[in-house]
């Protein structure tokens, strides 16, 4: 503490002398410039003096750069002091040991919170209805490959059938005719009843084969006129009677509606006709009208 006289020129002489002393060594031997400066006529310091004192509080950091550095160097000298995973005073915790996440990813991650619960349920309830389609979609395979070969099975069997019925078809023995007698009549032109069906037509109307078979008898044969046998496959027998022409000959074979002879009265007739007998197995004649049904052809 510097005391004076109480005169304000002391106080500022004696702490000009002190700034003397605490100057830089390494100022330059040759400042001429005095720390104290020189006065002017009217007892004033001249300007010199302010301006050295103004540079030397320049040197001086500012208040706030002052509190700006010391907060810089407390915040890093806490963040060196803190534990591992403790925000200092704030309560939070890093610790890897600690998070809901261990051992998971953002991926993977399947927690036990309710929307994760739904989501496994939707997916096994759509992994189940994709198992259950599959399921039913190799059922309905199954069941329609099966059907499949049953239909296939069914068609080969109606082929075949089709293809012997298609071999066994008759067709009528003439055109352009009319039905004048029937199995089972009486009349005093027969000796007995009658044992065919008498098919009227023109004579030399064309007479044709009802199926195919096998010529075995041709010629004259008494009340019958002119004959024919044709025998078809299954040992069944047809005869043409009452021909005016005979075209066809023994061990002779014929398809269906091949014409084998024409129309005429040879024999025991009142009229032109060809007399059909059907006799199964080659023994006693039956009703050949139901078995022209049979065969697909109505008379």
């Amino acid at each position: 503490m510097f005391r004076g006289n109480g005169s304000g020129h002391d106080v500022r002489t004696a702490l000009g002398n002190h700034r003397a002393e605490h100057r830089s060594p390494h100022r330059a031997a040759g400042d001429a410039t005095p720390v104290g400066g020189t006065r002017s006529a009217g007892g004033r310091r001249k300007a010199t003096r302010h301006k050295t004192q103004t540079n030397v509080f320049r040197k001086i950091p500012a208040v706030p750069s002052l509190i700006g550095a010391v907060a810089i160097i407390a915040a890093a000298g806490g963040a060196i002091g803190m534990g591992p995973g403790n925000l200092n005073g704030t309560g939070l915790q890093l610790s890897a040991g600690s998070d809901n996440f261990s051992g998971t990813d953002a991926f993977t991650f399947t927690g036990n919170d309710a929307r994760s619960l739904a989501i496994s349920r939707d997916s096994e309830r759509q992994a189940l209805k994709v198992a259950t389609a599959r399921s039913l979609q190799a059922t309905v395979d199954e069941q329609s490959a099966e059907r499949n070969s049953t239909l296939q099975s069914l068609a080969a069997d109606a082929q075949k059938r089709a293809d012997e019925i298609a071999k066994n078809l008759w067709v009528l023995p003439t055109v352009g005719y009319v039905l004048t007698a029937r199995f089972g009549q009486s009349s005093g032109l027969w000796s007995h009843l009658h044992t065919g069906l008498d098919f009227a037509a023109p004579t030399g109307t064309p007479i044709f084969a009802i199926a195919d078979g096998v010529i075995t008898f041709t010629g004259y044969d008494g009340s019958y006129g002119n004959k024919t046998v044709e025998t078809l496959p299954d040992g069944t027998q047809i005869w043409y009677a009452h021909q005016s022409e005979i075209d066809v000959t023994v061990g002779q074979h014929v398809i269906q509606s091949a014409q084998i002879g024409r129309i005429g009265s040879t024999g025991n007739t009142t009229g032109p006709h060809v007399h059909i007998e059907v006799r199964p197995g080659g023994g006693a004649p039956v009703d050949p009208y139901p078995e022209f049904l049979l065969h697909g052809v109505t008379p």
